[in-house]
């Protein structure tokens, strides 16, 4: 190919390139600003569908009903006023970016007032992996707010206007998280009240940076001109301020890395170490920390002794589990292998509940017979071990509850509850002549001292308990008693 050929093709490419990527050609400035300045006031109509829209994120987060939530942030009209702070900046207009602060307060405090309101009534108030999932933001919700924004401004500075800015909405969500804050509020969960509101406001300031730049890219008319020597004052204002924004959500994001490589590590090491002749793996439980992490391991068959324990624990360092003197990042200071194995005894549990700690083993040993029926087929001492211990328990040990998840879960969501218990009582009355007999499941709970003198918080604690315990249970003869 000749020099004149290849510059020719160059210049064709280039200008094809250009063409493609253009997104100055099909712009309107000042359509874009009218517009813009139309949808940042949160009056009458707009908030009214804040609130509806608010409401039905807070059902859908509620119910775990991710096509509700993707609903509400469709109506939701929040991207107003974000697109406004970023417009504003990008044209020196301080009266409009007065309008969009103070309306973007408005829909936030409307926003927090409604989704507070609906957690605080509804007995339905239980903790789903849609509502969870907003309460850790990261890095990479920085990346889809900022992205998303700059889909959005390109969008609707076109003359010919898209369906881009829902799409927007969904992506970026801005409405769930302000619902998760206000169900922090209603329950007292500031943690994730905090987490929340922190990617509500990353997303906003990271949308109306993507505004900013694109209006400056666009040439956007400026209303005020400023000197030089200001703009660059307040640029590097900004850059400070959006360093001190993102830096939680990269701190957080470096976590959920480590403590993922520290997960793929633990897998290998389980594969890999311990399989042990005569006895069975049953299932592990992995405790995270960045500087103890344990691993626990349930066993059944022949008793691991203490070489092969001892064997594990000197096995972690090669998997990367324990810190290394010169280590920079290491996934945890120290990891350590526990061992638990049926052994006819009681273990950390106090004596007026033993009764209902082979429950555990119930569940899980018949688990294992009814999932995994084909591949155990040939392993004729799991077999007689499952058989024997399923033969031996009693019917109502069968339907024990797993006692361990149970505790867990009531003592989060009621902390006031010291103690607990769960059993069949049999109930005697008197028809006629008769003697009849009922059995009737109740929880009986124990409450924290102080919190029982207070009468009527104590009953109101009992029947929310009761409703909790049905749903969770799903029996709805379940009867809370407080001891």
């Amino acid at each position: 190919m000749s020099e004149t050929s290849t510059r020719n093709f160059m210049y064709a490419f280039r200008k094809l390139a250009v063409e493609t990527l253009s997104i100055r050609e099909g712009s309107d400035p000042e359509a874009t600003i009218e517009g813009i300045k139309k949808d940042i006031s949160f009056k009458g109509h707009a908030a009214w569908i804040l609130i509806f829209s608010i409401l039905i994120a807070s059902i859908g987060l509620n119910a775990n009903s991710t096509a509700t939530v993707i609903g509400a942030m469709l109506i939701s009209p929040l991207m107003g006023p974000i697109l406004g702070i970023g417009t504003a900046i990008g044209i020196h207009d301080v009266d409009m970016m007065k309008r969009a602060l103070k309306n973007i307060g408005i829909a936030v405090f409307i926003s927090l007032a409604t989704s507070t309101l609906y957690f605080a009534l509804t007995p339905l108030n239980l903790e789903q992996s849609e509502l969870l999932a907003r309460t850790k933001p990261t890095i990479l919700d920085v990346f889809i707010a900022f992205f998303g924004g700059f889909s959005g401004i390109i969008a609707g500075s076109r003359k010919e206007k898209s369906n881009v800015i829902p799409g927007v909405a969904i992506a970026t969500a801005l409405m769930p998280p302000l619902c998760t804050a206000g169900y922090g509020l209603a329950t007292g969960m500031y943690s994730y009240f905090l987490g929340a509101f922190y990617l509500f406001f990353i997303n906003s300031v990271f949308i109306s940076l993507s505004t900013y730049i694109v209006v400056k890219f666009l040439g956007f008319p400026v209303k005020t001109f400023i000197d030089r020597a200001r703009y660059r004052r307040y640029r590097s204002i900004l850059f400070a301020f959006l360093i001190i924004v993102v830096s939680p959500s990269a701190v957080i994001f470096f976590n959920v890395i480590q403590e993922t490589r520290f997960k793929i590590a633990v897998d290998a090491f389980i594969k890999e170490n311990t399989a042990f002749k005569g006895s069975e793996l049953l299932t592990n439980k992995v405790t995270y920390s960045d500087s103890l992490s344990v691993i626990d391991l349930y066993y059944m068959g022949k008793k691991i002794d203490e070489g092969q324990i001892v064997f594990l624990n000197e096995m972690i360092p090669r998997y990367g589990l324990s810190a290394k003197e010169d280590e920079l990042f290491p996934f945890t200071k120290k990891t350590e292998v526990r061992i638990h194995q049926e052994d006819g005894q009681d273990v950390d549990i106090d004596k007026k509940f033993a009764q209902y700690s082979n429950a555990l083993h119930v569940n899980l040993l018949k688990d294992i017979y009814t999932k995994n029926d084909q591949l155990i087929k040939d392993k004729d001492l799991k077999i007689k071990l499952l058989e024997k211990r399923i033969f031996n328990l009693t019917k109502e040990q069968e339907d024990t509850l797993h006692l361990d998840q149970l505790s867990k879960e009531i003592h989060f969501q009621f902390p006031q509850v010291k103690r607990f218990a769960i059993s069949d009582i049999k109930i005697q009355s008197w028809e006629g002549d008769s003697l009849i007999s009922v059995k009737s499941p109740v929880l009986l709970l124990e409450l924290d001292e102080e919190f029982k003198k207070e009468i009527k918080q104590s009953e109101e604690l009992t029947q929310r308990t009761q409703e909790w315990i049905r749903i969770r249970l799903q029996n709805e003869k379940i009867k809370a008693l407080v001891l």
